[in-house]
C-alpha cells in the first residue's frame, strides 16, 4: 500500500497553500482588531514549572540543566494562562497572546500535540464582554476568508449571526432531560448517585466506578456538544462549580461559575472565565484536581507557587482561550486542523514499526 505524500511534497503544499495564506490573513486582522482596542500583545515563555493543574490535561515534560549541572524539571505550557495572569498582577490591563502550546495524549481531526492558542484578558471587565468579543472574532474570521457559512461534517453555522446563549443546566434539560443542578450543592459537593440515576433514566450508559465528573462529561459528549453551534454559534455558560477550576462563582447562583465555552458546528472553539482571584481557594481546587489526576493517571504536576502568589495581587478580570487552528479550519472549509497548520507535527510511527525497529 502506498503511503500518503508528506505535507512538504510540492503538489500537496500547492493544494494546502490557499488555506495557509487565508490563515495568515486572519492572524493579521486579529492583531489589528486587538490593537484598535488597546490590547498589548505578549509572548509567554513555553517552559514553565507547572503546565497547569487540570486532572485530564497531559503535558510534555523536560529537564533543564543549570550552570551547576543540577537538573530541574520543567514542562511545555498547555496554555499561556499562568504567565498572562502574572502580567495582569504586574499591571497590564488588556493583553493577548497568540502562539504555540503543547498537549500530550491528543491527536485527531480537532487535536494536535502542538497547536496555536489565542488567549486574551480584560482587567476590570466581566466575562460578558468576552461574549461580545467572540461574536466579533467569528465574523472577522469569516469576512477575512470570504466565508458566508461555517461547515464541518455537514453541520452549518452562520458566523455573522449573534451567538445563542445557553446555560449548561438548560442544555442538560433540553438535550438529555436531566436536572443537572439538582445534583450540585452551593459548597460544590455533588450527588453522584442522583446524576447516575438521571443518566439511566435518559438512556445513557453508566459504570459503577464513574465519578460525578465522569457522568457529567458523558452527557456533554453524547448529548450536549453535538447539538451546539447549529445554525449559529452557541455560548454555553454557567458551568457547575466542580467543572470550573479557575473561574469564580456566579453571584446569582453559588452552584455555578462564571465560565462559558464557544461552539460552532459542534466544535468547541473557546473556553472563558470570570477569573478566580482567591489564591487559597485556587490552591484547594488545584490540589483536588491533582488528587484526581493521580487516581486516574498515576501522576501529578507541581503547583506554580509564583502563580498563586501573583493571583493574590491580580485584579478582577476576565479571560478566554481560543483554539486558533480550529477557527481557521472552520473559516477556510478545511476538514482537519492540520490542514491549516504550516508545518504539522510528524505522524507517530505505527506500533508494529516501532517494535520492529527495537529488535534491530
Amino acid at each position: 500500500m502506498t503511503s500518503a505524500s508528506p505535507w512538504w511534497a510540492p503538489h500537496v503544499h500547492a493544494d494546502r497553500r490557499p488555506r495557509l495564506m487565508a490563515r495568515n490573513r486572519v492572524v493579521a486582522r486579529l492583531r489589528a482588531w486587538f490593537a484598535e482596542r488597546d490590547f498589548v500583545e505578549v509572548a509567554a515563555s513555553a517552559l514553565q514549572v507547572s503546565p497547569g493543574n487540570e486532572a485530564h490535561l497531559s503535558a510534555f515534560a523536560t529537564t533543564a540543566i543549570g550552570p551547576d549541572g543540577v537538573p530541574h524539571p520543567l514542562y511545555l505550557h498547555t496554555s499561556p494562562e499562568f504567565a498572562c495572569k502574572k502580567l495582569l498582577a504586574a499591571g497590564e490591563t488588556r493583553l493577548f497572546s497568540l502562539g504555540p502550546v503543547y498537549r500530550n495524549r491528543e491527536r485527531g481531526a480537532l487535536h494536535q500535540p502542538e497547536f496555536t492558542m489565542l488567549e486574551w484578558y480584560r482587567a476590570g471587565e466581566t466575562y460578558d464582554s468576552l461574549m461580545g468579543d467572540c461574536a466579533d472574532v467569528l465574523s472577522l474570521a469569516a469576512e477575512t476568508t470570504g466565508a458566508t457559512r461555517f461547515v464541518w461534517r455537514g453541520i452549518e453555522a452562520d458566523p455573522f449571526a449573534e451567538p445563542e446563549r445557553l446555560t449548561v443546566a438548560e442544555a442538560f434539560r433540553r438535550h438529555a432531560g436531566i436536572d443537572l443542578l439538582a445534583t450540585v450543592q452551593p459548597d460544590a459537593a455533588t450527588d453522584r448517585e442522583a446524576l447516575a440515576a438521571a443518566l439511566h433514566q435518559a438512556g445513557i450508559r453508566t459504570a459503577p466506578d464513574d465519578t460525578w465528573a465522569d457522568l457529567f462529561s458523558r452527557v456533554m459528549v453524547e448529548r450536549v456538544e453535538p447539538a451546539l453551534g447549529r445554525g449559529r454559534a452557541t455560548i454555553l455558560c454557567e458551568y457547575p462549580i466542580p467543572e470550573a477550576a479557575l473561574a469564580r462563582p456566579s453571584p446569582a447562583d453559588p452552584r455555578v461559575a462564571e465560565r462559558f465555552e464557544l461552539y460552532a458546528c459542534g466544535v468547541e472553539l473557546a473556553n472563558a472565565f470570570g477569573e478566580l482571584t482567591d489564591a487559597a481557594e485556587q490552591r484547594r481546587r488545584f490540589s483536588a484536581e491533582m488528587d484526581e489526576k493521580e487516581r486516574v493517571y498515576g501522576e501529578r504536576y507541581p503547583l506554580d507557587e509564583d502563580f498563586l502568589a501573583a493571583l493574590a495581587q491580580m485584579p478582577e478580570a476576565s479571560g478566554i482561550a481560543l483554539g486558533f487552528d480550529r477557527l481557521a479550519m472552520l473559516a477556510t472549509g478545511a476538514r482537519r486542523v492540520d490542514e491549516v497548520m504550516w508545518t504539522p507535527v510528524a505522524e507517530y510511527p505505527r506500533a508494529d514499526h516501532a517494535q520492529a525497529g527495537s529488535r534491530r
